[in-house]
């Protein structure tokens, strides 16, 4: 009971962080992406050329793997799904000794 409760705790605990990790990486996309701005446009750094857009764009399309690793993967690939997957190659497994004993039987 006490590591069934122990591993529920751990998981728990690793999802949160994985969120925390995500939110931190948001705040830093929005930071960041006002800095580019910033940097571009009114320092005209990079000119004449629009850099911080390509940037701003690239980094979006990390945060939204990020967005789906974290609320989709993560959520559809859950313990449960893992021990069902371990029970059905287990089973499988078996299967298979039985049917090998089965024909190691029937030579002899």
């Amino acid at each position: 009971m006490e590591k069934e409760f122990h591993e529920r705790y751990e998981y728990a605990r690793n999802r949160i962080k994985e969120k925390k990790f995500l939110y931190y990486h948001f705040i830093l996309f929005i930071v960041g992406s006002l800095f580019m701005y910033v940097a571009n446009e009114l320092l005209e750094y990079g000119l004449p050329n629009l850099w911080y857009k390509w940037a701003i764009v690239v980094w979006f399309f990390l945060l939204i793997l990020h967005f789906i690793r974290i609320y989709i993967i993560k959520k559809f690939m859950s313990k449960a799904w893992e021990q069902q997957q371990i029970e059905h190659l287990m089973r499988k497994q078996e299967k298979k000794i039985n049917q090998l004993e089965s024909k190691i039987n029937s030579k002899n």
